[in-house]
């Protein structure tokens, strides 16, 4: 005969991060990463030589970053507007957006990098020459007309150039990570918004953009870390970065091995850490959907 007593209700006890799900959560290259890169650490802070390297190299982590980010910051606006161009309603836009998008994406970033160093700045200034003598001519702000006629090849530095084609080039990318976002939002958004009343640039800057951007973060995250490795091409141009400062001070020591291990290092630091924000920001941005 079974008992009708019930048991007394005793609320569950709070639980918290298991220790064994977490580490079977964790990828063990990680784990391996993190050890060698501790040991590593260590070893430039204790080991002489290591400890010079690494601060001869300290300047060009800067320069890397520095060059990075600007370039980043306006390939994503180039990127944006010829996006934008790619999802026109009008073929004349959408045929000039593709042309720039299939051309760029089909040369090599070094190629890209000589192209616009060697040819690309001196016929910009050829042509802002040209213009500067025009306004001069015809009298129209001839103090600007006369600077930008004298104007020299040499005025633009190979640090500005640079960032003008990793600009031109990873613009190329993000276009068509812009255009894959705004057509992956659904089409009857785009017919809810103009019901409202708005026109279709107002639909697209309020309702389309904000959630196709949310979408192609970690695409952009990916793209931010292939600039960075990008960015080491800038030395063949002489732009003091980590790999350039690393060519530099191995030539003239010898210490290749010890060099291009803190260069490689530098780098893996600067990318891992990347990887596991752009790992870490999708997750949240998952779980907050």
């Amino acid at each position: 005969m079974h008992s009708t007593e019930t048991l007394p209700n005793i609320p569950n006890p709070p639980r918290g991060p298991r220790v064994g799900s977490v580490w079977a959560r964790t990828p063990l290259w990680l784990v391996v990463a993190v050890i060698l890169a501790l040991v590593f650490l260590w070893v430039l802070l204790t080991d002489p030589a290591y400890e010079v390297i690494f601060r001869a190299l300290l300047t060009g982590v800067w320069v890397t970053i520095k060059v990075t980010l600007i370039s980043f910051t306006l390939a994503i606006i180039l990127g944006l507007a010829v996006g934008l161009a790619r999802v026109s309603s009008h073929r004349l836009v959408v045929e000039t957006a593709s042309f720039y998008v299939e051309i760029i994406r089909g040369v090599p970033m070094l190629v890209l990098l000589y192209y616009v160093v060697f040819a690309g700045a001196p016929a910009m200034v050829s042509a802002i020459n040209w213009l500067g003598m025009t306004l001069r001519n015809l009298g129209i702000l001839p103090g600007l007309g006369e600077s930008m006629a004298g104007m020299g090849v040499r005025q633009i530095d190979f640090t500005m150039r640079v960032i003008l084609a990793l600009t031109i080039g990873y613009s190329a990318f993000l276009a068509e990570v812009f255009r894959a976002g705004i057509q992956s939002i659904e089409r009857g958004q785009t017919e809810a918004a103009r019901s409202l009343g708005m026109s279709s640039w107002q639909a697209m800057r309020h309702v389309i953009l904000p959630q196709a951007i949310r979408r192609v973060l970690p695409p952009l995250g990916n793209d931010f870390i292939a600039m960075l490795k990008d960015s080491s091409l800038v030395s063949v141009m002489g732009v003091a970065d980590i790999t350039y400062q690393g060519k530099v001070y191995a030539a003239s020591t010898f210490k290749f091995f010890e060099t291009y291990n803190v260069v490689g290092y530098l780098y893996l630091v600067m990318t891992i850490g990347l990887a596991l924000l752009v790992r870490y920001l999708e997750k949240r941005s998952k779980a907050a959907h």
